[in-house]
């Protein structure tokens, strides 16, 4: 006598949010996260990772750059890897002063290597320890970006890299329990982080002379939220998503033409 077999659930993409992983290595990964989080405000270090400090150490700075070449940048990369990997916060000072110390170019290609590494760390993280309960605990605006997100991932993220008014690690999160495959988060957010991460080492290229003129990180902050700045990170960020409207667009027109 044959038993007819049971349908099999279809699985999140790439395996996602869902995850066989042995419950002490999920313990030990979210462990590890409270410990170092603790730690970094525990000892207060998140005072290393500001414009004061920046400010206050900069001929240190540039001449362990001088004196280090190719390390110190590699170093620069490992460091803002684990700040992106751990959620610290810093990341946007880190990116000014990646171009303060290796030139826009320079700076700016690191910042975007190093930040894909740490954020393609934590969605990995995210997914494999704490996927189900953030799942299980998502608030009904997440589950509204469910379906979107399934349908057109890398246009919903592309979007949320390129305008900085979502928090980065939110960004890096979100997508760890809504099915998003790590080949697409890897794409959208190796090039969506492009063009913001540019604006910051451009505006660390030119902080010596702001230094100097006794800049505040006000001041400094406020440069690169200005219109000038701000705008072509929307349009692209528009485009991103256009899409998304057509397709919805063309859906409601075959609606219409079935009526």
């Amino acid at each position: 006598m044959v038993k007819k077999m049971r349908d099999v659930p279809d699985t999140p993409v790439d395996g996602a949010a869902k995850s066989s992983s042995p419950i002490v290595f999920r313990i030990v990964l979210v462990v590890l996260l409270i410990l170092v989080l603790g730690a970094f405000f525990a000892f207060d270090l998140n005072m290393y990772i500001s414009y004061e400090s920046l400010q206050s150490n900069r001929e240190i700075l540039l001449e362990f750059v001088e004196r280090n070449g190719f390390w110190a940048l590699l170093l620069f990369g490992v460091l803002y890897a684990v700040v992106i990997a751990f959620s610290l916060p810093g990341g946007a000072v880190m990116t000014i002063t990646g171009g303060f110390l290796f030139g826009w170019l320079g700076g700016g290609l690191t910042v975007i290597v190093g930040a894909t590494i740490g954020a393609t760390a934590l969605f990995l993280i995210a997914r494999t320890a704490i996927g189900g309960f953030l799942e299980a605990k998502a608030g009904p605006f997440v589950r509204k970006m469910e379906d979107g997100f399934r349908q057109n991932a890398l246009s919903y993220l592309l979007a949320m890299r390129l305008i900085p008014i979502f928090p980065f690690w939110l960004v890096n999160l979100v997508p760890a329990f809504l099915g998003v495959s790590t080949t697409t988060y890897v794409v959208a957010t190796f090039f969506g982080i492009i063009p913001g991460t540019f604006v910051y080492a451009l505006v660390g290229n030119g902080l010596g002379s702001l230094i100097d003129a006794g800049a505040t990180s006000d001041s400094v902050l406020k440069t690169i939220f200005q219109p000038q700045f701000l705008a072509p990170l929307v349009g692209l960020a528009v485009l991103a998503v256009l899409p998304v409207l057509y397709k919805k667009y063309q859906g409601r027109r075959k609606k219409a033409s079935s009526v």
